[in-house]
């Protein structure tokens, strides 16, 4: 793993469909769907006799075209109660349809007493469809984000930008249709839907949709191709172990990652599946960070502490798997909700078990919320059944936690965090070397220097803080002491500076750009 000799190096491949089996659960879809997708879109590719280089543009955008579909989880939690359970309904009516739309307009509000639905209604049709309007054209410019950040190439960049485009030109951004969408976005979108009208209705179903959609949202030759191939396109795809395949199916680069490149896409990747919600932006690379400073102070080995450093990263990834409308809620939340939140280490290492670089981060990664008094998740594990880096995670993620803003609390001051830390220790919960290593790495915590980005003047900064986690223009007034007509000028001219158009892609900025979370380590000592 990385620089470890002996250990085995992560593939590029390996850490993208790693992720996913993330993106399947955000979509409510079971784990590999996107792989078997992907496996589809390449043998489409041989059929059409595209050479090694498209086939690896392919490759990747089939893996990376519902990536970005998580960041504004947030705003499709607020308006339609779940956000996993909208996203799932993407495969039952066609793309911009009136009956998708009377589908989606049926959810607004969902999960809530009759009046608060009404409530919710009144809302989004008074403003919150602003909010939606350009969120699938976002979604596709922030995967090509992410495709930039893994220093993947600009055929795979145009393919995951335009994944949304149709044929007819009534896509997403809708400035491209028929012969003018990238060949890989054509396949990997085909590719996509065919997944699903297969597993639900085999050969029959997925050789029916594209007849119907052909032309319309679908290349028409393209989809004839797949329906005179269909046996062969689709042949032993409920079997096939579709890890295994389609890593070994890496076409033309077959990236093995060197150390600095694999802490960089970690890095970003987990910037992304932050982007999950306003709450936990910046979380786990604050998390990696103080991991990797708390593990060097207790005299860890090297590899323990870049791996501790890799597991912060990750240790997040299963949140993907578990709604907004339970990470979001500012309430108490119900025992099946608690269940659901105490799967998600187990759901971060089950994406990454099958990789053998990536399998030893998360089996760190699963016990980080395990607690020594076997009050933890999701196991009940205790004493010395967690791992010493394990519980140096755990104590780097409860302090970062409660250094940030949660929906139901704001953020703790750095004193009554170390105190309720040190609580927890004593409490048995919490293991005390690993605290004070933390406390001790946290004790030069300084705010973020906010030099002028992009334009930006100081007061657009705190805007764009508060923006990134959540607070509408009301709320932004209030906390600032301005009016809610200041707090939405300065809003748009944040946007125009920034070149965003949602809260989002302005998060992103915010976490690009060491603005959030808003404080970072001081130079650590080295020993």
């Amino acid at each position: 793993m990385g620089g470890d000799a002996g250990a085995p190096r992560a593939r590029l491949a390996e850490l993208v469909a790693a992720l996913s089996l993330g993106v399947d659960l955000g979509f409510g879809q079971p784990m590999e769907h996107v792989l078997r997708q992907c496996l589809i879109a390449l043998r489409l590719a041989d059929v059409a006799g595209l050479g090694e280089q498209d086939r690896m543009a392919v490759y990747y955008t089939a893996l990376l075209v519902n990536v970005g579909c998580h960041a504004d989880a947030h705003e499709q939690a607020k308006w339609f109660g779940d956000d996993i359970t909208l996203k799932s309904g993407k495969y039952v009516h066609e793309l911009g349809s009136v009956r998708g739309a009377l589908a989606t307009m049926r959810l607004v509000g969902a999960g809530n007493p009759p009046l608060h639905r009404f409530r919710v209604g009144l809302e989004f049709a008074f403003s919150g469809h602003r909010q939606l309007d350009g969120m699938i054209s976002q979604h596709a410019r922030l995967a090509r984000t992410l495709a930039e950040q893994l220093e993947l190439p600009g055929a795979v960049r145009e393919g995951v930008g335009a994944a949304y485009e149709q044929w007819d030109g009534r896509g997403w951004p809708g400035t491209l249709k028929a012969g003018a969408i990238p060949a890989a976005a054509r396949i990997a979108q085909l590719a996509e839907f065919m997944e699903v009208a297969h597993r639900v209705g085999g050969v029959a179903g997925a050789t029916a949709l594209a007849r119907r959609r052909a032309g319309r949202q679908f290349d028409p030759a393209l989809a004839a191709l797949l329906c005179s191939h269909a046996n062969v396109i689709f042949a032993g795809l409920e079997t096939a172990p579709a890890w295994r395949t389609v890593i070994a199916a890496e076409p033309a680069l077959a990236v093995e990652l060197s150390p600095d490149q694999l802490d960089r896409a970690l890095a970003a990747i987990a910037n992304f599946v932050d982007l999950k919600s306003p709450f936990t932006l910046g979380h786990s690379v604050a998390v990696a960070e103080l991991a990797e400073d708390a593990g060097r102070r207790l005299g860890l080995p090297p590899e323990q502490v870049l791996a501790l450093r890799r597991a912060g990263f990750v240790h997040g990834f299963g949140r993907l798997g578990v709604s907004n409308s339970i990470w979001d809620r500012p309430g108490p939340l119900s025992a099946g909700e608690w269940e659901r939140i105490r799967m998600y280490p187990y759901l971060t290492e089950r994406m990454l078990h099958q990789s053998a670089a990536l399998a030893p981060l998360g089996e760190i990664a699963v016990q980080h919320r395990e607690r020594l008094d076997g009050s933890g998740y999701p196991r009940g594990l205790s004493g010395g059944a967690i791992s010493r880096p394990a519980r140096v995670l755990g104590a780097a993620d409860a302090y970062a936690s409660m250094r940030e803003p949660r929906p139901h609390r704001p953020a703790r001051p750095a004193e009554e965090a170390a105190t309720e830390m040190r609580a927890e220790v004593r409490a048995g919960r919490l293991d005390g070397a690993a605290v004070d290593a933390v406390l001790e790495a946290a004790g030069h915590r300084l705010p973020r220097r906010r030099e002028a980005l992009a334009g930006l003047t100081a007061r657009e900064v705190e805007v764009l803080i508060l923006l990134a986690r959540g607070l509408s223009n009301k709320q932004i007034a209030e906390r600032l002491v301005i009016t809610p007509k200041t707090a939405g000028n300065h809003v748009e001219h944040i946007y125009a500076k920034i070149d965003a158009s949602s809260r989002a892609a302005a998060a992103m900025f915010a976490v690009q750009h060491g603005l959030l979370p808003e404080e970072t380590l001081a130079a650590p000592a080295r020993p």
